[in-house]
């Protein structure tokens, strides 16, 4: 059977996963029986409630003669240790952009992954009926900014020379004519994806396989079957696969050792639409999916014969921060959910390294704490909210950069290109923000205009060169500062000399001083101390964080206190009276807002804020750095 292993690349929110329904639906997978969803690749709650995928995932489809293997790729650049291990898959990509805001960062993260391993791309202009995109002068920008990309990038003359369509995921129609584009917005004729299936057969290059006299195959995901139990997925590279054959694990174990055990194949998949469908052979080329081995892990080769050569593991970027897991020692603990212990936890995160080659785990000092290493703060949020819906209490710090030593033994950090896409009326004040960050200013060109309530506006591209540091906790800030308005986003660079002291933080926190429930009388009269997070009549405990304080230290209070009631009235001294208003603590708002000496305490109920030492009279008040 005629092949293509393909991969969907694009920037968060371009419309990778739409395209791909549209794929789905538009190659016959689904039958007039089956009920579909719209973004149906995106199968977490997660991915659903966020809008964005997290997980990379497989599908298969028939075009005519030719079965095309899908891979939907994360978009957001904390999630790039997907994108790394998927592209050893695929042998072509379908690199989508949106016609308005042209290629971010993560398509040029991406985009840079794929062009050095050699695949060919199709170029799909996405959202060409926005109405900043109808004239088609925008259009021409953004196809040039894509062609001076691959340039920049070092993409050979063939890789270059790429076909490009003019999409719209949303209606599930391209086209390689853009004078057919009005026509198609307004409904005067009918399209579809055909264009792009055409395309993909005709400029995609098949599989590239080679004769090894045996099996060898890269284990790129992981999957899990209540039946057969876990599941390597991968692509084979030589040889071909049956059930019930014996062959080899190659892996390493935690202290990286190589390891070599030998399997039995008790099952064999293939994809099928979106459905894992067992099959009885797989040749070289196809994508496999495994069954037969509880402890294979991604990266390890499965060998047919002891002469096959083990492939090289799975390189990805190192992360670039840190967070600490611990247990919950509040005086809430196990009140709310599973009171973890240290082992328990420890299980829990070293399950996820398994799964996520993009995290890493690590010992602490103190037994019930653990390092997890990671890419963002999305990264991290994401995974905390996993564990928190499976029913467990634990507590996270602060997440903390990964500093390194160079060869002259001088402190460097993370450097990050932030690109950001904003109005230009908000331009000098994110700048402002940023500069304050100790972010450099690196380019600012204008990146076409854009329709609103307040009529027609121009927007700015800004990009800065910042610390990882300055860009902890700006993204509320930055979407604060734009009214919602701005597109903000960011890639690793390099590691630079140490660029100086950086205050997180300029205010204070409101501290419980004793348990108790919180009285609206109370809080009444601590509104204009700061913000408060905590409503009335919530349950809190001494050293628990109800709100942010409007000076740099940090300041104990009673919120518990309880009007005290007399035989004396007074007229209008009971008028009702209410809070002015309270600020919604999310997750990714606590992690942004937090400093080294708290902690967010996390149960299946509720998010709080913690100092680390609970005792008023064991901690000081005063902020440091």
């Amino acid at each position: 059977m005629d092949l293509r292993n393909i991969c969907i690349i694009a920037h968060v929110d371009h419309g990778k996963t739409t395209l791909v329904d549209h794929m789905l639906k538009q190659a016959g997978t689904f039958s007039s029986r089956d009920v579909v969803e719209d973004r149906v690749m995106d199968s977490m709650d997660l991915e659903r409630e966020r809008g964005i995928t997290i997980q990379a995932k497989n599908a298969a489809i028939q075009y005519k003669s030719t079965r095309i293997n899908i891979v939907d790729t994360p978009g957001h650049a904390d999630f790039g240790g997907e994108v790394e291990r998927i592209l050893g898959m695929v042998d072509g990509a379908v690199l989508l952009v949106d016609g308005a805001e042209g290629p971010l960062p993560q398509t040029r993260f991406v985009l840079h992954k794929a062009l050095s391993q050699g695949k060919k791309v199709v170029l799909v202009i996405n959202k060409v009926d926005r109405p900043e995109c109808v004239d088609g002068i925008r259009v021409a920008e953004v196809v040039n900014q894509t062609f001076d990309l691959f340039i920049d990038l070092g993409a050979s003359e063939e890789q270059a020379d790429f076909p490009i369509l003019y999409a719209c995921a949303r209606d599930g129609w391209c086209t390689p004519d853009w004078t057919d584009v009005p026509r198609l917005i307004s409904g005067e004729i009918q399209g579809s994806l055909q264009p792009l299936f055409d395309v993909i057969v005709e400029r995609l290059a098949p599989p590239q396989t080679q004769d090894l006299g045996g099996l060898q195959m890269m284990t790129a995901n992981l999957g899990w079957s209540d039946f057969v139990g876990r599941l390597a997925i991968g692509k084979v590279l030589s040889g071909s696969l049956q059930p019930n054959d014996r062959i080899q694990r190659r892996g390493q174990n935690q202290q990286g050792q190589e390891i070599k055990e030998t399997f039995t194949i008790t099952k064999l998949f293939s994809y099928s639409g979106l459905r894992q469908i067992e099959t009885q052979r797989i040749e070289a080329g196809d994508i496999a999916v495994v069954a037969g081995c509880e402890d294979i892990q991604i990266g390890d080769t499965l060998a047919g014969e002891d002469a096959i050569p083990t492939l090289p593991r799975i390189e990805i970027d190192p992360p670039t921060l840190a967070m600490v897991f611990s247990v919950n020692t509040s005086p809430f603990s196990g009140r709310e959910g599973e009171a973890v212990q240290s082992r328990k936890l420890r299980e829990r995160l070293l399950k996820e390294v398994l799964h996520n080659v993009a995290i890493r785990f690590e010992e602490t000092d103190q037994p019930d704490q653990f390092r997890i290493l990671g890419r963002g703060e999305l990264q991290f949020a994401i995974l905390i909210e996993q564990m928190r819906r499976e029913g467990l209490e634990f507590m996270v710090g602060r997440p903390a950069v990964l500093f390194k030593k160079d060869e002259s033994g001088q402190k460097t950090e993370p450097l990050e290109r932030a690109t950001l896409d904003v109005p230009e009326s908000y331009a000098s004040e994110v700048t402002r923000m940023f500069q304050e960050r100790k972010g450099i200013l690196v380019s600012y060109v204008p990146s076409g205009t854009q329709s609103g309530p307040e009529g027609t506006q121009n927007r700015i591209r800004l990009e800065f060169d910042i610390p990882t540091r300055g860009l902890l906790g700006m993204r509320t800030k930055f979407l604060t500062a734009t009214r919602g308005e701005g597109i903000f986003s960011s890639r690793f660079v390099e590691y630079v000399p140490w660029k100086g002291e950086m205050l997180h933080r300029s205010w204070g926190a409101l501290v419980s001083d004793r348990d108790g429930t919180t009285m609206e009388y109370a809080l009444l009269n601590l509104e204009d101390r700061g913000v408060l997070f905590t409503p009335p009549g919530v349950p809190v405990y001494e050293g628990m964080i109800i709100g942010e304080f409007n000076k740099e230290n940090d300041l104990n209070v009673n919120a518990c206190r309880e009007k005290k009631l007399t035989n004396v009235r007074a007229a209008g001294s009971d008028a009702h009276v209410t809070l002015r208003g309270l600020r919604q603590m999310t997750l990714e708002r606590c992690i942004e807002w937090i400093d080294d000496d708290e902690w967010i305490e996390v149960t299946p109920q509720n998010i709080r804020l913690r100092k680390k030492v609970l005792q008023a009279n064991m901690r000081s008040i005063i902020r440091r750095g």
